[in-house]
């Protein structure tokens, strides 16, 4: 049984991996929560305890505002990374608007979204058509 500390909040957001400053893989965000995040890459070149930076972008925010969370690899899997923001200088704000923002379109659709408004209507249409 998994015991965590924050409530896990399922999506599909594309990001950009930076090892070392430099972009090395891109992803998906598929969960998050305030201490960590799962993101789905086939990117395989990277340690336990590793330092990486991760930079998305909020498609529904009308403002072409980049953001960047410093975490840690705290799991691999073939499927992708499971990373930490314990020990690391976040801002807390840009933790809590991507959980708040995933959790949004997760109750505005029902279902996992892959980043962006065109698909919460494809997805909404389907399951009303």
């Amino acid at each position: 049984m998994e015991h965590r500390l924050s409530q896990r909040i399922e999506g599909e957001l594309p990001i950009l991996v930076y090892k070392r400053g430099m972009p090395v893989a891109t992803g998906k965000i598929q969960d998050a929560s305030r201490r960590g995040l799962f993101v789905a890459t086939d990117y395989a070149d990277i340690r336990l305890n590793q330092p990486i930076q991760l930079a998305f972008k909020l498609p529904d925010q009308g403002r072409d505002c980049h953001r960047v969370l410093k975490a840690h690899v705290i799991r691999r899997s073939s499927g992708g990374l499971g990373l930490g923001f314990d020990g690391t200088d976040n801002e807390v704000d840009v933790i809590t608007e991507l959980v708040q923002w995933l959790q949004n379109q997760y109750l505005l659709t029902g279902f996992r979204v892959e980043g962006g408004t065109d698909r919460t209507h494809r997805i909404a249409a389907r399951r009303n058509g």
